[in-house]
């Protein structure tokens, strides 16, 4: 987001598309960019914030620092791959270019919930993509 307007929206396409990296920070931040959402239409994301529900991984925290994110607000945390505070800290070492404003635990419970819910769905039926109501 920027002053309010949405730029990008993402949702995991890892399976639908056969895309390792469809994460949906990637396809977010891809979207943004495309659009010129940033300063002189910039792929720069200087002044957005992201928005996320679980913690993201390396690949995800890394593309935050490129983009040059602002801020990233997300909900629960990522145990086995979160590269923002649980196992590194990629958006906030000093040795890279940019560092991340970082807003954690934001509805951290209804996060983790709603990625139970659509884990197990996914092993249950193995073709979800999605969690459509």
């Amino acid at each position: 987001m920027l002053d309010g307007a949405v730029l990008g929206l993402g949702g995991n396409r890892r399976e639908s598309q056969r895309d390792p990296t469809a994460h949906a920070e990637i396809l977010a931040l891809r979207q943004a960019a495309r659009a010129g959402a940033g300063p002189g239409k910039s792929w720069r994301l200087c002044d957005a914030t992201l928005y996320v529900t679980q913690e993201p991984c390396p690949m995800c925290a890394g593309a935050l620092v490129n983009a040059r994110i602002r801020r990233l607000v997300y909900g629960c945390p990522n145990p086995k791959a979160g590269a923002v505070r649980t196992l590194y800290r990629i958006v906030e070492d000093p040795r890279l270019n940019h560092r991340v404003e970082v807003c954690e635990g934001v509805l951290a419970d209804e996060c983790a919930a709603l990625l139970k819910r659509f884990f197990g769905a996914l092993r249950k039926f193995p073709g979800v993509t999605s969690l459509e109501r």
